[in-house]
C-alpha cells in the first residue's frame, strides 16, 4: 500500500480554511479519484515538538492507494481540477510525498 501525503507548511500570514478543506475539497478529491483511492485522512496541526512551539504544518492530507501507478492513473485525469481548487482554501503551496507504508 502507498500513501500520498499532501503537506501544507505553516506560514505566518497564510490562511488555511480547514472547514472547506474537510467538507468540500477532500470529498471532491475522493470522488474524482474513485475506487482507486482506498482511504482518506486529514490532520490539522496543533503544536510543534517543543513546548509552546507552533505546528510545522497547517494541515496534512493523506490518501491511500494500492500502488504508485494506481494513484498516478487516477490523479492524471483530474489533476488540473483538483489543484485549481487549492486556491479556495489556502495560499500555501502544497508539498506532495508518496510513501510506501511499512506499518499501519
Amino acid at each position: 500500500m502507498i500513501k500520498v501525503s499532501v503537506f501544507y507548511p505553516r506560514k505566518d500570514g497564510a490562511g488555511f480554511d480547514m472547514g472547506y478543506y474537510v467538507s468540500s475539497h477532500m470529498p471532491m478529491v475522493r470522488q474524482k479519484l474513485g475506487a482507486a483511492c482506498k482511504g482518506v485522512a486529514v490532520e490539522q496541526g496543533l503544536a510543534g515538538g517543543d513546548p509552546g512551539s507552533p505546528p510545522l504544518y497547517a494541515a496534512i492530507g493523506h490518501l491511500t492507494f494500492d500502488s504508485v501507478e494506481a494513484f498516478q492513473a487516477a490523479f492524471a485525469a483530474h489533476a488540473a481540477e483538483i489543484m485549481a481548487d487549492v486556491q479556495n482554501y489556502t495560499t500555501i503551496q502544497p508539498i506532495i510525498q508518496i510513501s510506501d507504508v511499512k506499518m499501519s
